[in-house]
């Protein structure tokens, strides 16, 4: 009983944040982290259109690729009774296995009835696995929430779809928990997204010991240094 009321009341607020949720047409990283901007914003605030640490562009309805997970999951199952046909009280065996897991990314909705559920039960959010590598999906929410407080900076969450409508398995859904920390670590993977200036240099300097052994010519490597150079002399923000 005390669960379920638990549960009426935590719906009942989750309900209270949709009326009160409010939308931006817009949302850049530097937004997020500008105490005059972000102190005006309400958690769970949807936004159109979000501009990343690394000026690439994520909208509603882009599509994004699922790089490699990047944390490990370890269960242990222990078994315990008779082995063979005869009995042997007392007698038990452990197993560990370990698995590839998302760091940032969840099965199925933020506050989805699966979560909530999940959380009253005392269990950890199901992350999504090493199987959905390389999976295409097409990005159909995207919120802003702050990291505690009003007074606390905001992270980005996206809420993910199956392009052909289909599910993840059970879940119709993924959420990406943050997106700048998903994108950094490469579990999120935009199309046609921009160098960061660290690739850029390295292109660079790879392009430079082909150059040095006649694989690339002088003319392609000053094409491709005038393509890269702005990248690299950019400052970091």
């Amino acid at each position: 009983m005390k669960k379920l009321i638990i549960f009426i009341s935590v719906t009942l607020i989750f309900v209270a944040n949709i009326n009160a949720q409010k939308e931006l047409d817009s949302l850049n990283f530097k937004n997020t982290q500008d105490i005059n901007f972000f102190k005006t914003i309400k958690n769970r605030t949807l936004v159109k259109k979000y501009t990343t640490e690394s000026g690439n562009i994520i909208k509603i309805g882009d599509t994004i690729v699922l790089g490699a997970p990047t944390s490990m999951e370890m269960s242990t199952k222990t078994l315990s009774g008779s082995y063979g046909r005869t009995a042997r009280g007392g007698v038990s065996k452990s197993r560990s296995t370990t698995k590839k897991t998302y760091e940032f990314i969840k099965m199925g909705r933020p506050a989805g009835f699966g979560s909530i559920m999940s959380s009253l039960n005392g269990d950890d959010a199901a992350m999504a696995s090493n199987s959905l590598k390389n999976s295409i999906a097409v990005v159909t929410e995207i919120k802003a929430y702050h990291r505690g407080s009003k007074k606390k900076p905001l992270y980005l969450v996206m809420v993910l779809g199956e392009v052909n409508g289909r599910a993840f398995g059970i879940n119709k859904y993924l959420s990406v928990m943050d997106t700048e920390l998903a994108l950094e670590s490469g579990e999120v993977l935009l199309k046609n997204r921009k160098k960061t200036r660290a690739e850029a240099i390295q292109e660079l300097k790879e392009a430079k010991e082909l150059l040095e052994i006649d694989i690339m010519t002088k003319e392609e490597f000053e094409l491709l240094k005038k393509e890269l150079g702005p990248i690299i002399r950019a400052k970091k923000s």
